[in-house]
Protein backbone atom coordinates (compact mmCIF):
# COMPACT_ATOMS: atom_id res chain seq x y z
CA UNK A 1 0.00 0.00 0.00
CA UNK A 2 3.17 2.46 0.36
CA UNK A 3 3.63 3.33 -3.10
CA UNK A 4 5.55 6.68 -3.84
CA UNK A 5 6.20 8.52 -6.21
CA UNK A 6 9.49 8.56 -8.29
CA UNK A 7 10.15 12.29 -7.16
CA UNK A 8 8.64 13.83 -4.63
CA UNK A 9 5.49 16.51 -5.98
CA UNK A 10 6.19 19.87 -5.58
CA UNK A 11 4.04 22.86 -5.47
CA UNK A 12 2.84 24.16 -8.97
CA UNK A 13 4.61 21.13 -10.52
CA UNK A 14 2.85 19.39 -13.27
CA UNK A 15 1.05 17.36 -11.02
CA UNK A 16 0.01 19.98 -8.56
CA UNK A 17 -1.67 21.88 -12.02
CA UNK A 18 -3.74 19.21 -13.22
CA UNK A 19 -4.74 18.39 -10.00
CA UNK A 20 -6.12 21.70 -9.14
CA UNK A 21 -7.52 21.63 -12.88
CA UNK A 22 -9.71 18.74 -12.13
CA UNK A 23 -10.82 19.89 -9.09
CA UNK A 24 -11.84 23.05 -10.74
CA UNK A 25 -13.61 21.64 -13.80
CA UNK A 26 -15.59 19.20 -11.25
CA UNK A 27 -16.60 21.88 -9.40
CA UNK A 28 -17.90 23.68 -12.36
CA UNK A 29 -19.71 20.88 -13.32
CA UNK A 30 -21.46 20.29 -10.58
CA UNK A 31 -22.23 23.76 -9.71
CA UNK A 32 -25.24 23.93 -12.12
CA UNK A 33 -26.96 20.09 -10.67
CA UNK A 34 -26.49 22.03 -7.34
CA UNK A 35 -28.48 24.70 -8.19
CA UNK A 36 -31.40 22.51 -9.08
CA UNK A 37 -30.92 19.72 -6.35
CA UNK A 38 -33.92 20.24 -3.67
CA UNK A 39 -32.36 21.19 -0.23
CA UNK A 40 -33.36 17.55 1.15
CA UNK A 41 -30.84 16.38 -1.42
CA UNK A 42 -27.80 18.91 -0.52
CA UNK A 43 -28.09 18.42 3.31
CA UNK A 44 -27.86 14.21 2.63
CA UNK A 45 -24.96 15.08 0.30
CA UNK A 46 -23.07 17.08 2.66
CA UNK A 47 -23.84 14.54 5.06
CA UNK A 48 -22.56 11.60 3.01
CA UNK A 49 -19.24 13.47 1.95
CA UNK A 50 -19.23 13.94 5.31
CA UNK A 51 -19.29 10.62 6.45
CA UNK A 52 -16.56 9.88 3.57
CA UNK A 53 -14.62 12.00 4.89
CA UNK A 54 -14.60 10.45 8.37
CA UNK A 55 -13.94 7.05 7.38
CA UNK A 56 -10.82 8.27 5.27
CA UNK A 57 -9.54 9.87 7.73
CA UNK A 58 -9.81 6.99 10.19
CA UNK A 59 -7.64 4.93 6.84
CA UNK A 60 -5.27 8.14 7.09
CA UNK A 61 -4.14 7.84 10.84
CA UNK A 62 -3.34 4.11 10.17
CA UNK A 63 -1.31 4.92 7.15
CA UNK A 64 0.41 7.12 8.75
CA UNK A 65 1.04 5.63 11.91
CA UNK A 66 2.37 2.52 9.66
CA UNK A 67 4.30 3.85 6.68
CA UNK A 68 4.98 7.73 7.91
CA UNK A 69 5.34 7.87 11.16
CA UNK A 70 5.96 4.20 12.32
CA UNK A 71 6.90 3.78 15.88
CA UNK A 72 7.26 7.55 16.23
CA UNK A 73 4.72 9.21 18.54
CA UNK A 74 3.26 11.77 16.42
CA UNK A 75 0.43 14.23 16.50
CA UNK A 76 1.21 16.04 13.50
CA UNK A 77 -2.03 14.18 11.59
CA UNK A 78 -4.05 14.99 14.63
CA UNK A 79 -7.38 15.44 13.18
CA UNK A 80 -8.53 19.11 14.30
CA UNK A 81 -7.09 21.13 11.59
CA UNK A 82 -9.54 24.14 10.32
CA UNK A 83 -10.20 21.82 7.40
CA UNK A 84 -11.11 19.37 9.39
CA UNK A 85 -14.19 20.97 11.13
CA UNK A 86 -15.96 20.72 7.45
CA UNK A 87 -15.52 16.70 8.72
CA UNK A 88 -17.45 16.93 11.57
CA UNK A 89 -19.89 19.80 10.91
CA UNK A 90 -21.29 18.06 7.28
CA UNK A 91 -21.06 14.45 9.00
CA UNK A 92 -23.27 15.63 11.80
CA UNK A 93 -25.88 18.32 9.84
CA UNK A 94 -28.60 15.97 9.86
CA UNK A 95 -29.16 16.26 13.60
CA UNK A 96 -28.56 20.07 14.31
CA UNK A 97 -31.29 22.12 14.12
CA UNK A 98 -32.10 25.91 14.58
CA UNK A 99 -29.06 28.20 15.06
CA UNK A 100 -26.75 25.60 15.11
CA UNK A 101 -27.58 24.26 12.42
CA UNK A 102 -27.56 27.60 10.70
CA UNK A 103 -23.96 28.54 12.10
CA UNK A 104 -22.92 24.90 10.56
CA UNK A 105 -24.32 25.87 7.12
CA UNK A 106 -22.54 29.41 7.70
CA UNK A 107 -18.95 27.46 8.09
CA UNK A 108 -18.78 25.59 6.06
CA UNK A 109 -19.69 28.11 2.89
CA UNK A 110 -17.09 30.74 4.37
CA UNK A 111 -14.37 29.27 6.79
CA UNK A 112 -14.28 26.06 5.02
CA UNK A 113 -14.04 27.75 1.38
CA UNK A 114 -11.35 29.35 2.75
CA UNK A 115 -9.01 26.73 4.28
CA UNK A 116 -10.01 24.51 1.28
CA UNK A 117 -8.92 26.98 -1.72
CA UNK A 118 -6.08 28.28 0.43
CA UNK A 119 -5.02 24.63 1.13
CA UNK A 120 -5.18 23.70 -2.52
CA UNK A 121 -3.29 26.42 -3.78
CA UNK A 122 -0.84 26.37 -0.96
CA UNK A 123 -0.58 22.80 -0.78
CA UNK A 124 2.72 22.40 1.84
CA UNK A 125 2.44 19.59 3.69
CA UNK A 126 -0.07 17.73 1.08
CA UNK A 127 2.95 17.00 -1.38
CA UNK A 128 3.50 13.97 0.04
CA UNK A 129 5.91 11.10 -1.17
CA UNK A 130 3.03 8.22 -0.57
CA UNK A 131 0.71 8.49 -3.64
CA UNK A 132 -2.16 7.21 -1.37
CA UNK A 133 -1.43 10.27 1.04
CA UNK A 134 -1.39 12.42 -1.78
CA UNK A 135 -4.42 11.50 -3.62
CA UNK A 136 -6.28 11.52 -0.33
CA UNK A 137 -5.12 15.00 0.60
CA UNK A 138 -6.09 16.20 -2.57
CA UNK A 139 -9.59 14.77 -2.66
CA UNK A 140 -10.44 15.23 1.07
CA UNK A 141 -10.22 19.28 0.17
CA UNK A 142 -12.13 19.13 -3.83
CA UNK A 143 -15.06 17.36 -1.04
CA UNK A 144 -14.73 20.46 1.43
CA UNK A 145 -15.22 22.61 -2.00
CA UNK A 146 -18.28 20.22 -2.53
CA UNK A 147 -19.66 20.85 0.92
CA UNK A 148 -19.35 24.84 0.72
CA UNK A 149 -21.25 24.98 -2.18
CA UNK A 150 -24.29 22.57 -1.14
CA UNK A 151 -24.04 24.77 1.96
CA UNK A 152 -24.20 28.02 0.29
CA UNK A 153 -27.31 26.96 -2.09
CA UNK A 154 -29.14 25.87 0.78
CA UNK A 155 -28.58 29.27 2.39
CA UNK A 156 -29.18 31.07 -0.87
CA UNK A 157 -32.38 29.87 -0.53
CA UNK A 158 -33.31 31.23 2.86
CA UNK A 159 -32.84 34.64 4.94
CA UNK A 160 -29.67 35.05 5.43
CA UNK A 161 -28.45 34.01 8.47
CA UNK A 162 -26.08 35.90 10.63
CA UNK A 163 -21.94 35.91 10.41
CA UNK A 164 -21.35 35.98 14.41
CA UNK A 165 -22.45 32.41 15.54
CA UNK A 166 -20.27 30.81 12.69
CA UNK A 167 -17.32 33.31 13.97
CA UNK A 168 -17.97 32.12 17.85
CA UNK A 169 -17.90 28.63 16.49
CA UNK A 170 -14.36 29.34 14.40
CA UNK A 171 -12.75 30.99 17.42
CA UNK A 172 -14.28 28.02 20.04
CA UNK A 173 -12.46 25.59 17.55
CA UNK A 174 -8.97 27.58 17.77
CA UNK A 175 -8.63 27.80 21.53
CA UNK A 176 -9.12 23.88 21.52
CA UNK A 177 -6.77 23.54 18.64
CA UNK A 178 -3.94 25.79 20.50
CA UNK A 179 -5.00 23.51 23.66
CA UNK A 180 -4.29 20.44 21.29
CA UNK A 181 -0.66 22.15 20.38
CA UNK A 182 0.40 23.26 23.61
CA UNK A 183 -0.44 19.69 25.35
CA UNK A 184 0.94 17.45 22.17
CA UNK A 185 4.35 19.56 22.61
CA UNK A 186 4.77 17.99 25.96
CA UNK A 187 3.27 14.38 24.95
CA UNK A 188 5.17 14.44 22.05
CA UNK A 189 8.71 14.10 24.01
CA UNK A 190 12.13 15.01 23.00
CA UNK A 191 12.08 12.50 19.80
CA UNK A 192 8.24 12.78 19.12
CA UNK A 193 6.38 15.30 16.71
CA UNK A 194 4.19 17.84 18.59
CA UNK A 195 0.74 19.36 16.94
CA UNK A 196 0.66 22.22 15.16
CA UNK A 197 -3.71 22.64 14.93
CA UNK A 198 -4.78 25.94 13.06
CA UNK A 199 -1.36 26.66 12.14
CA UNK A 200 -0.69 28.34 15.22
CA UNK A 201 1.77 26.98 17.09
CA UNK A 202 2.75 28.82 20.21
CA UNK A 203 6.31 27.35 19.82
CA UNK A 204 7.92 28.24 16.52
CA UNK A 205 6.86 30.47 13.77
CA UNK A 206 4.03 29.99 11.41
CA UNK A 207 4.88 27.34 8.39
CA UNK A 208 2.58 29.13 6.53
CA UNK A 209 3.79 31.57 3.81
CA UNK A 210 4.12 34.75 4.84
CA UNK A 211 2.93 34.26 7.64
CA UNK A 212 6.35 32.55 9.09
CA UNK A 213 8.39 35.79 8.09
CA UNK A 214 6.38 38.09 9.72
CA UNK A 215 6.30 35.88 12.67
CA UNK A 216 10.11 36.29 13.26
CA UNK A 217 9.21 40.03 12.89
CA UNK A 218 6.79 40.37 15.00
CA UNK A 219 6.94 37.33 17.31
CA UNK A 220 4.50 34.50 17.33
CA UNK A 221 1.84 35.04 19.50
CA UNK A 222 1.34 38.70 17.29
CA UNK A 223 1.31 36.59 13.82
CA UNK A 224 -1.16 33.91 15.56
CA UNK A 225 -3.70 36.81 16.42
CA UNK A 226 -3.06 38.54 12.89
CA UNK A 227 -3.46 35.43 11.25
CA UNK A 228 -6.93 34.05 13.08
CA UNK A 229 -7.98 37.75 12.16
CA UNK A 230 -7.70 37.75 8.43
CA UNK A 231 -9.40 34.11 8.40
CA UNK A 232 -12.25 35.91 10.14
CA UNK A 233 -12.02 38.83 7.76
CA UNK A 234 -11.79 36.51 4.79
CA UNK A 235 -14.74 34.23 5.74
CA UNK A 236 -16.97 37.31 6.11
CA UNK A 237 -15.75 38.57 2.93
CA UNK A 238 -16.94 35.18 1.44
CA UNK A 239 -20.14 34.93 3.02
CA UNK A 240 -21.60 38.63 2.24
CA UNK A 241 -20.72 38.29 -1.42
CA UNK A 242 -22.41 34.91 -1.46
CA UNK A 243 -25.32 37.07 0.60
CA UNK A 244 -25.03 39.39 -2.24
CA UNK A 245 -25.32 37.15 -5.03
CA UNK A 246 -28.30 35.27 -3.79
CA UNK A 247 -29.67 38.41 -3.15
CA UNK A 248 -29.20 39.21 -6.99
CA UNK A 249 -30.44 35.77 -8.12
CA UNK A 250 -33.26 36.39 -5.91
CA UNK A 251 -34.50 39.67 -7.72
CA UNK A 252 -33.66 38.20 -11.09
CA UNK A 253 -35.85 35.75 -10.17
CA UNK A 254 -38.67 37.88 -9.25
CA UNK A 255 -38.16 39.73 -12.16
CA UNK A 256 -38.38 37.40 -14.72
CA UNK A 257 -41.76 35.78 -12.83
Amino acid sequence: MDITFTNKPVPYGPLHLSTLAFIAILAASVFPLLRRAKEKTLCRMIAVMGLLMIVTEIWKQWFVSVYVYPGITSFWFFPWQLCSMSMYLSAALPFLKGRVREAALVFLASFSLLASVFALLFPGDMMRLQILLFMHSFAYHALMILEAMCASMILSRHDRPPFRPALVLYLCCAVIAEVINIASHYAAGKDGIEANMFNITPYYPSTQPVFHDIAVKIGIIPEIILYLTLIALGSYWIFKAESRAAGRAVRDARARG
